[in-house]
Order: structure tokens, then C-alpha cells, then sequence
């Protein structure tokens, strides 16, 4: 029998998480200090519906606009303390949105998915650029949710975000109803169901790689294992990376950096 409040409690996994937290928010904000950017850009009404916008400093224009979401099991933490994982598509000269989002339990993930396809939709109205999308844990959820969103039921183009890499993503939502997860979250299980993305259709035409590090749990593993072969067999480019010996807060470090692999593979999507 599967102990799922064991393989999803990431803090308890990790030693040493407050530190490494700590640090991502001293290079954000150092990054905000150095960067070109827009901070706290308003895409609705909520406090939290904001978003900081960098820009590549050697003016180069992509042909696509990039959205950073973060993680927190859709309950903690904020856009400021991401604003450095900007900083690896800016060098490839990407505009890059890095998203902020109101949190459980003040609101349900499908409201949290909303969000999200709204802030989508505001910067395609800015920039009349697709989104290539990447996120990590619930931003991983989140920027699937993204590359499965019906977009023509807006009436907007279908590929307004069809590119992505989903980072250490939840996929599957249902394992998380027998964990403390969902004492912010309250899912049952028929919104547990409706909120999975394995469960929102094929987005044909999509490009996903979902990517876990070599030292997280055997469901982190399998979560990003069962996005990539669902949409595989269903016509998707999908594909599977492992960061070999990274765990769920590391595993993001790459893309602060250039010349990271990640990086290099995430700014290939948005060709």
C-alpha cells in the first residue's frame, strides 16, 4: 500500500528546505534589482492576480512570449520569490511573465486554473504572441492546464498556448485527497477528477516535456511517467526528462541558468 502523505510531502522529504527557499528569495530579488521588468502588472481584480514582467536585455524579440508559474500545492508561497527564473529565457530573448495567483483555501484550483487561462488570454491581448508555458509542482499542474484549455471556446486562436514543460507537475490529482495537501485544498473526488489534466482531453498539437529530478519520490516520478505516456498515445509530443539527483526544490535551479541544458530544451518549445 501506497503511503501517499509520505511520497507527496516534499518539505518532509528534503533537508534543509527553508534554506534553499530563503535563497530563492534573495536571487529574486536581486535579479528584480538588476533586471529590465514591469513589476506588478494587473491581469483582474484580486491583490494576487499580478504579475511581474522581465524583458531580454539585449532587446532580441521572440516569437513567443514566456509564462513562469509557481509552486506551492496551489497554498504557498509567491511570484516574488521566482523573479530569477526569468532570468535563463531573458538571455534568450524572451519576454518572460512570471505568474502570481490567489491560493487555496481562499479559493478551488478550478478557480486557480481560471486564473491562469485568463493571465494567458491578457498577454496574448498585450503581445499578440503565443505563450510558451513552464511552471513547477502546482505550476507544473497549472501550465498543463494551460496546453489542454479549449482556447477556441474564448475565441481565441487554438495554439495560443500549446508549448510547455511541465516541471515536477501534478497530473493526477486523486492521490492528493489521502494527504495534508488537501486540508487547504478540499477536493473531493469528482474535483479532484475534473481538475487533472489527464482528465481535460487531448490537446492536440500541444508540446509538453514534463521533467522530475532523479530524487524525488517514486509518485513524483509517476505522475510526470503517466502525463507523457497519456498524451504520447494520444498523438502528443511528449517527453520525459530526468534531472539526475535533483529533488523538488532543486530541480528548478537550472533555469536561472543560460546555459542549462533545461533551459536550452525549454527556449527550443518556443522556436
Amino acid at each position: 500500500m501506497i503511503d501517499y502523505e509520505t511520497e507527496y510531502n516534499n518539505r518532509a522529504r528534503v533537508p534543509g528546505v527553508a534554506d534553499i527557499i530563503a535563497g530563492w528569495e534573495a536571487d529574486a530579488a536581486a535579479y528584480r534589482e538588476s533586471a529590465t521588468c514591469e513589476l506588478d502588472c494587473a491581469y483582474g481584480l484580486a491583490p494576487r492576480m499580478q504579475y511581474d514582467l522581465f524583458m531580454p536585455s539585449d532587446g532580441a524579440d521572440a516569437r513567443m512570449v514566456a509564462l513562469f508559474i509557481h509552486g506551492g500545492y496551489w497554498q504557498a508561497t509567491d511570484r516574488k520569490y521566482y523573479s530569477h527564473m526569468a532570468r535563463g529565457l531573458n538571455a534568450h530573448g524572451f519576454t518572460v511573465c512570471v505568474a502570481g495567483y490567489d491560493l487555496c483555501p481562499e479559493v478551488r484550483i478550478g478557480d486557480i486554473v481560471t486564473e491562469i487561462r485568463d493571465l494567458a488570454q491578457h498577454l496574448w491581448e498585450r503581445f499578440h504572441k503565443p505563450i510558451l508555458t513552464y511552471g513547477h509542482s502546482a505550476g507544473g499542474h497549472l501550465t498543463a492546464s494551460l496546453l489542454a484549455t479549449d482556447w477556441r471556446a474564448r475565441r481565441l486562436p487554438p495554439g495560443l498556448a500549446s508549448a510547455g514543460m511541465a516541471i515536477s507537475g501534478l497530473f493526477d490529482l486523486l492521490p492528493l485527497i489521502r494527504t495534508s495537501v488537501n486540508d487547504a485544498v478540499r477536493m473531493d473526488q469528482k474535483e479532484a477528477i475534473a481538475s487533472s489534466p489527464i482528465a481535460m482531453g487531448i490537446p492536440y498539437g500541444a508540446r509538453l516535456i514534463a521533467s522530475v529530478g532523479g530524487a524525488e519520490s517514486s509518485e513524483f516520478k509517476r505522475q510526470s511517467r503517466v502525463i507523457v505516456d497519456f498524451w504520447s498515445r494520444g498523438g502528443i509530443d511528449a517527453k520525459l526528462r530526468e534531472e539526475e539527483g535533483a529533488n523538488h526544490f532543486t530541480v528548478v535551479a537550472p533555469l536561472a541558468d543560460p546555459d542549462s541544458a533545461m533551459v536550452h530544451d525549454l527556449a527550443q518549445l518556443g522556436r
